[in-house]
């Protein structure tokens, strides 16, 4: 099963577990800040998806492999959730919901639309091979080495935050052998026909171009009582850019 973060309600409720499905080269720990303030009246699950971080490593990385992944966590659970998915991990949230509809009370997408994409992110996989491992000995390093072959300072704490450190040598906790290979599948679309007929929130980045206008067709079709908020500030990585707008964002509609 995957690896998972649990966050305890702090003051349990009948509200349902929420699950939270991070991005590409994403950790479950990504969401550290924000599960634990939604944490406040119900559990919530940050997972490390395969290939990410201390879940397991595999051959395949499609949508109906990470979907089948999270649909085992909910079974752990023991009844339905809440789930929420950021990028990859939003095709992959939405992948379970028009399959298997009945594991999820509510969905939110962050940032994604059921479409394919020409977003290519092979180029990220070269930064994190072309950083030098021998004797490395602190983030700090390791970020001066990095700085070479990447200058967005958000994007390389981003990617070192799955830096192994104390590995012997360090080590990329991310299979980029294998999502290398699997791109065309993470960048593509299953066409999983669903409907999802569940309350559903897409939550897009206003300095974003992942969901777009045209986008709101095949989301209304697929997902036919679906909500499309925008994050006017926000980037492609919302929950980071605006933690607590998103946060609020999640937490209105969730206890809506």
């Amino acid at each position: 099963m995957l690896n998972t973060l649990v966050h305890p309600a702090r003051e349990p409720s009948d509200a349902v577990p929420l699950v939270i499905v991070h991005g590409l080269f994403g950790l479950g720990r990504n969401f550290n800040s924000i599960a634990r303030n939604l944490a406040d009246r119900r559990d919530v699950i940050a997972v490390d998806q395969r290939n990410h971080g201390d879940s397991f490593r595999a051959d395949s990385h499609t949508y109906p492999d990470m979907a089948g992944d999270i649909a085992e966590v909910i079974g752990s659970l023991g009844g339905r959730v809440d789930l929420l998915g950021h990028s990859m991990g939003g095709k992959a949230v939405m992948q379970l919901a028009l399959t298997q509809p009945d594991l999820i009370r509510r969905l939110v997408v962050a940032d994604i639309a059921p479409v394919a994409y020409g977003h290519d992110q092979s180029q990220h996989i070269r930064t994190m091979r072309a950083l030098k491992l021998t004797d490395l000995k602190t983030r700090g390093e390791a970020d001066r080495r990095l700085a070479e072959f990447e200058d967005d300072p958000g994007l390389r704490a981003f990617f070192l935050q799955s830096l192994d450190l104390k590995a012997d040598p360090p080590r990329w906790k991310i299979n980029l052998d294998v999502l290398e290979r699997e791109m065309p599948n993470i960048l593509g679309w299953t066409g999983a026909e669903g409907p999802f007929e569940g309350s559903a929130l897409f939550v897009a980045g206003g300095r974003s171009d992942y969901i777009l206008p045209e986008h709101r067709p095949v989301i209304r079709t697929l997902f036919p009582r679906a909500r499309i908020v925008k994050l006017p500030e926000a980037g492609h990585w919302l929950h980071a850019d605006q933690p607590r707008e998103f946060e609020a964002t999640v937490r209105i509609f969730l206890d809506s």
